[in-house]
Parts: structure tokens; sequence; C-alpha cells
């Protein structure tokens, strides 16, 4: 299994707190956002893992090397912004098994979701697998609407409705067959301009801890609560 983890982006919404410091590099607890990561690949018996870099890319590499809590690191960095669909595209050039289901990682999730047990129900005909997670307020995400066999039918654009209910929770695991939808053009969007595009998807629904550390409230409450993420 080949591993991603997209870690390029400006951080514009944390400002001066990533000025000088990757997102991937904030401290959550007694480890990084990067550390909690690697534990989560290791549970898969992950090797080798692609770092997507781009923004302070240098810093990233100077601070974690190319080894890091025993796994490969293998740094890609974008020369110009690729988006979230170009950046997947230009790291899955470098991975060790092109033709084997591949993980990516937003950069900025921390949860505590089987990853195991997602794998799993990853079929070799379909073309990936998307965590779906609850969060009890969805009014500033985007929702999924799936069937009862969790067949993903579209992605809903954000209603500003305060409800529960279950998001795109940022870690995707596409078979060979996800490469077909990917653009000819090096920047686009991964969820603009290739999900809607896919037919096969399909969503993992879990309830598990789950939370974006992009924005300065949230990673106050990673901070505050990271307990209950490794529990």
């Amino acid at each position: 299994m080949n591993a991603i983890i997209l870690c390029g982006g400006l951080s514009t919404r944390l400002g001066d707190i990533t000025k000088a410091v990757p997102k991937i590099l904030l401290p959550i607890g007694d480890k990084t956002v990067l550390d909690w990561q690697l534990d989560m690949l290791k549970t898969l018996g992950v090797s080798d893992v692609v770092l997507a870099a781009g923004h302070l890319s240098d810093v990233l590499r100077k601070e974690v090397g190319d080894e890091r809590n025993g796994m490969n690191l293998i740094h890609v960095v974008e020369e110009k912004k690729l988006g979230t669909g170009g950046a997947i595209k230009h790291a899955m050039n470098h991975v060790s098994e092109p033709d084997d289901v591949t993980l990516i990682l937003n950069g900025d999730i921390l949860t505590n979701v089987d990853l195991v047990d997602m794998v799993g129900k990853v079929s070799c005909e379909s073309e990936g697998v998307i965590l779906g997670t609850r969060v009890d307020n969805v009014s500033s995400y985007g929702t999924l609407d799936y069937d009862d066999t969790g067949h993903l039918k579209t992605f809903k654009e954000k209603e500003g409705i305060h409800k529960p209910g279950y998001i795109n929770g940022g870690i995707y695991l596409f078979t060979p067959h996800a490469k077909k939808h990917f653009p000819s053009v090096d920047t686009f969007s991964i969820e603009y301009d290739v999900f809607p595009n896919m037919k096969n998807l399909y969503v993992y629904e879990s309830d598990s801890p789950w939370v974006d550390v992009g924005v300065p409230e949230r990673l106050e409450w990673a901070r505050n609560n990271w307990h209950s993420i490794r529990a």
C-alpha cells in the first residue's frame, strides 16, 4: 500500500501560527500532527510515506529528515501551486507501488478512525473509498450524499444549517482506477475537478473523534482534547 500526506498548503487561516512552522509540525499534546499521522499509518504496515510538500518544505525536511518513527519519508515538493488534486497527482508519480491502493491523508486531520477496517472496505473494482466522518455541526462543511451501500452520489455544498451529519473527512483510498479522472493539466482541485466525475466511489462512515486543525479555534480544541483523539 502507498501513503501520501498532503502538507503543502499555505495555512493562511492560521495566520502567524504557521508563518515559520509548517502546519504539520504544530504540536498537539505530546507529538506533532505529523507524528500523529505516522502513528496511524503504522497500523497499516506502511514503510514509505510521500510528503507532498510546498510551503516551508525546506523547514519540514530539515526538521524530519528522510526517516521518522521507523518510516521512510519521500519529500515531493511542488514548484508551483498545484491545488489539492494536482498535489495528489504529482505525489502519486513518486509512490513505490503505482498499481496498488494509495491512501491520501490531508495534513491537518487528527482522528483515531480504524484505517485497517477502512482499507478492508476497498474493492479493487471500485475507484476507492472516502472517509465520511460525523460532526455535530456541518454548517461550515460540505456534506456527503450516499446510499445504504455507501455508494457516493454527490457532494453537497455548505448549507449553513447547524445540524449533525457526515462530511468529507480528508482521508481517501484510491485504487488505480481513480487516476483516469485526473485532468491532463497540472493544477486542479480533487474536490471540484475529480470527485464529481467518479461514479464508483464509496463512503466509509465513521463516528470516531475527528478534527481539522487548520483554523485557530479547532487547533485550540485539539490541544485541549487530544487525549480523546488518542482513546
